[in-house]
């Protein structure tokens, strides 16, 4: 019988709650201060780092036999970075004021502790579709995070939410950063 944190629903919900990347775990921190100003950005980074999660979750499962012990991270960096730069190039293709407000933190992804973290510690030592709910789930954590601390940072400094005015016309704009 399957141990109940192993269920598809368990993992997603483990990554959005039980387990947030930003909430609970304290990972992330630099993306999650840097990039979200806006809610814009804030979807920006979640579901670009979503989409690497997922899809180096996958990788790094689908190879793990085949990876020496100690090749482990640097062949993780790899793949990472594969899937960082796709998503880089569509992003600079389809979104690209996401992609200029973003800037350098997209490629940082490529270190972001959270994917790192995931390829350690879960999808190395589980397989394919575990490690892909697992990485849905702390990506849509990690997306939740973002877009909650990019809409209040946006509304109480800029008096708006997704760029459409939410405060009075007479509201001042909270700046103290």
């Amino acid at each position: 019988m399957k141990d109940k944190k192993d269920t598809p629903l368990e993992r997603i919900w483990n990554g959005i709650y039980v387990e947030n990347p930003v909430f609970c775990l304290i990972l992330g921190m630099c993306p999650t201060l840097a990039t979200t100003t806006s809610a814009t950005n804030a979807i920006g980074m979640g579901l670009s780092t979503t989409a690497i999660l997922v899809a180096s979750n996958l990788m790094i499962s689908l190879l793990k036999k085949i990876i020496p012990g100690r090749m482990r991270i640097p062949s993780y960096i790899v793949i990472i970075a594969s899937f960082v730069t796709i998503v880089e190039l569509l992003m600079e293709g389809f979104t690209p004021a996401v992609y200029e407000a973003l800037g350098i933190y997209i490629p940082l992804i490529v270190v972001n502790c959270i994917i790192m973290g995931r390829a350690e510690a879960y999808a190395g030592k589980h397989g394919p579709v575990e490690s892909v709910f697992d990485g849905i789930g702390m990506g849509i954590g990690f997306t939740l995070a973002l877009l909650l601390i990019g809409s209040v940072r946006e509304i109480v400094g800029a008096g708006t939410w997704f760029g459409l005015r939410v405060t009075p016309g007479s509201y001042v704009p909270v700046n103290l950063f």
